[in-house]
């Protein structure tokens, strides 16, 4: 049985998490029901960023980005968009970043190399410096690993990643549950820094803010999930 009562630390009222959220529902690119996830769960939930699918949500999504990065206070050198959705959050992002007036350098990877022209895998800038890997969610950590491959075998330090969705819950290895996050494995493990514009437990704010609106189910649906697979960051 699902322990409802699960505790998790209260989360403090975060404004930018919350106006990205509701973002994210009105483009579609969160959705509740019933969804399953790369571990094999069945999510209430699913944020597809492939969703962010014309210039004005990209660049409202890129804004986010941006203010989330400069408000943490991680410094970086270049931005790296791995491969594929992460191409087009870093490009947007390193675009915002030079509205701002913080114009940085840009890369990012093919999944299979070139044999003509200047043949490889990486396209954009030199990776050097402290790379900033930017991407939508992580569910695993794999694709951060595969990331910090490519970075340190070009002579780089993988530095940071930012995110646009931390799902706050338990990663799986070898088929199993672990007490700990992607996120966490990241951060704790692979010693890289991790900022996200919003968490799972904004999106539980958020739901429950509007349960008078027709969102109950989703809100408790949520709730349920987050029992049985949440993740205590405190």
């Amino acid at each position: 049985m699902v322990n409802l009562n699960k505790e998790f630390p209260m989360a403090v009222q975060d404004p930018l998490a919350q106006e990205f959220v509701q973002f994210a529902v009105e483009c579609g690119v969160l959705r509740f029901g019933e969804f399953k996830t790369k571990a094999g769960r069945m999510s209430p939930y699913f944020f597809n960023a492939g969703l962010f699918d014309d210039g004005a949500k990209l660049g409202r999504l890129a804004e986010f980005y941006a203010q989330r990065l400069l408000d943490s206070g991680i410094e970086f050198d270049m931005v790296f968009g791995p491969a594929y959705k992460g191409i087009p959050l870093g490009a947007a992002l390193a675009v915002e970043l030079a509205r701002r007036g913080r114009n940085v350098p840009f890369a990012y990877n093919r999944k299979e190399a070139k044999d003509h022209g200047e043949g490889g895998t990486l396209v954009g800038a030199p990776l050097k410096g402290r790379v900033l890997v930017v991407d939508d969610v992580m569910s695993a950590g794999t694709a951060a690993k595969e990331s910090i491959r490519i970075i340190q075998a070009a002579g780089a330090t993988p530095h940071a990643v930012c995110l646009a969705l931390d799902r706050q819950e338990m990663a799986t290895e070898d088929g199993k549950d672990v007490a700990y996050s992607a996120v966490q494995y990241v951060r704790n493990k692979l010693g890289l820094q991790v900022c996200a514009i919003a968490k799972l437990s904004d999106l539980m704010q958020y739901l429950e803010k509007r349960s008078d609106t027709g969102t109950a189910a989703y809100h408790q649906q949520v709730q349920a999930y987050r029992a049985r697979y949440g993740v205590d960051e405190g």
